[in-house]
């Protein structure tokens, strides 16, 4: 393995296991000091800590009593997913490493709530003004968005990239054979 190769996963399982880590030991703190659905004020009403247990997924979308497993295969299908863009990524694209790490820590923190408990997945960070509140999330939701915003920008980017340069060297393909030589025609000549 290549230096390079050594980096890339450095950064990435490094990322990954510290996110992982931040976001059990959060949720053990929410468990442990914070009552299901009583608000606790950090800055006001802008941020609290609320804890509540969403049995669905993303932004509480519920499909029923079989929620807890569809989104588990459902995110074991996605880390499989991950898995591959990371092997396809280049030694030294960091920013999409970086990327594909948070969006995989973010998966992992949350599969791991579905598996210990039927309860759900433990969200406690609330934001919001008065009564208009964003849906209730925590660290691995953070790591989900953010590597999926990353990701997102970085493909966006690869793909510009690659257009730009399909346009300074077209291939053979797009310009077709070369025209036929023609013989030059004098116009007094027939």
């Amino acid at each position: 393995m290549s230096s390079e190769q050594r980096r890339k996963q450095v950064i990435f399982w490094t990322l990954v296991a510290c996110w992982v880590a931040t976001d059990v030991i959060t949720k053990a703190w929410a468990e442990s000091h914070l009552i299901a659905r009583l608000p606790r004020g950090i800055l006001g009403e802008y941020m609290r800590f609320t804890l509540v247990y969403n049995q669905g997924a993303a932004f509480g979308m519920h499909i029923g009593d079989w929620s807890r497993w569809v989104f588990s295969v459902l995110t074991v299908a996605a880390l499989g997913l991950l898995a591959h863009l990371f092997r396809e990524t280049r030694a030294d694209d960091t920013p999409r490493t970086v990327a594909l790490g948070l969006v995989t820590a973010g998966a992992i923190g949350n599969l791991v709530d579905r598996i210990q408990s039927s309860r759900g997945v433990i969200d406690f960070i609330d934001v919001g003004i008065g009564d208009r509140r964003f849906w209730t999330f925590n660290v691995a939701d953070v790591g989900v968005s953010c590597g999926a915003i990353l990701l997102a920008l970085v493909l966006w980017r690869e793909e510009r990239m690659r257009n730009a340069a399909q346009r300074v060297t077209p291939s053979t393909e797009q310009s077709g054979p070369p025209p036929e030589p023609t013989s030059p025609t004098h116009p007094l000549s027939s």
